[in-house]
């Protein structure tokens, strides 16, 4: 497994002071100037991916449900595997690091844990290590993505082994790439929520994920309930791509459908609420894991990103 950034050590410790200190209470930061070195924007990856999988999100896994193929143990591996390749995110095009984060995170884990990851804190890294504004140099990296990215893209995909490649779609990624990353990605918005933050410089989480985490930890929720609710919140407002690839969309809008349910029954934040979420959680481990809105938790893990390189968290 790789260990170091071209900077230096790139794990969990580096980031230790500021991330690990208390993972149950975290005070809400305005976001501001940041040093985003490579080891900074190394360690934001892999706490964020901790702290994702850490919480008691339904559906997912989590410390206390495993999938048939895949561990928690698994995915604080894969956790740790994506840092130093996203260190160098500033030194090479974004498919580029998609690839080398799915070749890492396959070296860590026998399954599929970080295709969806590497797709969305590719471009974020990228910006991240660039001067100005996050969002602003997002959109100007989103912007620039050509063939060449998609090629690379196209090969994590394949090498992740993610489901729905039997499918005949336009810009097949078993195919040549004809036309650049954001413009396939373009193609597929309307039915994959990542493929939708390509093309709306993030949306999803910097209009509905920060704001919802934001005013979680405001509020004074824990680190990890503040997980959980924000993973609610956007589940609510977005059907989880996953769940409609393999159930279908009428799946997937009830799964939202019971979020919302949740959060009108006060979430972490009452007995009623808690109430509501264990059940929730129960009815979406079938056999088979079709129901795990493991989409929504991509976006929950860029979203924990974006906060703790903008000093939110």
């Amino acid at each position: 497994m790789p260990e170091k950034s071209g900077k230096g050590l790139a794990t969990l410790t580096s980031i230790g002071e500021h991330g690990q200190a208390d993972l149950r209470r975290s005070p809400v930061r305005a976001a501001g100037a940041t040093a985003r070195t490579a080891d900074s924007v190394a360690g934001a990856a892999q706490l964020a991916c901790v702290l994702e999988v850490s919480a008691e999100k339904p559906g997912n896994i989590t410390p206390s449900h495993d999938f048939n193929d895949t561990t928690y143990e698994d995915m604080l591996r894969s956790a740790i595997a994506v840092g130093p390749e996203l260190a160098r995110a500033a030194d090479r095009k974004v498919g580029e690091t998609v690839l080398a984060v799915v070749e890492a995170s396959r070296g860590a884990a026998p399954a599929n844990t970080n295709l969806g990851i590497a797709l969305l804190l590719a471009p974020l890294a990228r910006a991240a290590l660039e001067d100005g504004p996050l969002r602003t140099r997002l959109a100007a990296t989103l912007r620039v993505l050509d063939v060449a990215d998609a090629r690379a893209a196209y090969a994590a995909i394949r090498l992740a082994g993610a489901g729905g490649l039997h499918q005949r779609v336009e810009h097949d990624v078993r195919s040549e790439p004809t036309v650049g990353l954001r413009e396939a990605m373009a193609s597929a918005a309307e039915r994959d929520s990542i493929a939708c933050e390509y093309v709306t410089d993030y949306a999803l989480t910097f209009d509905t994920g920060v704001p919802a985490l934001v005013a979680a930890l405001g509020d004074g929720l824990a680190v990890r309930e503040a997980v959980v609710e924000l993973h609610l919140r956007i589940l609510s407002q977005a059907p989880d791509t996953l769940i409609a690839r393999k159930r279908g969309a009428d799946a997937a809008e009830r799964v939202s459908a019971g979020a919302r349910d949740v959060l009108a029954a006060g979430g972490v934040r009452t007995g009623a609420g808690r109430r509501a979420l264990r059940s929730f959680d129960a009815s979406l481990r079938e056999p088979g894991n079709a129901l795990n809105p493991g989409t929504t938790a991509d976006l929950v893990t860029a979203t924990l990103f974006v906060a703790l390189v903008e000093r939110m968290l």
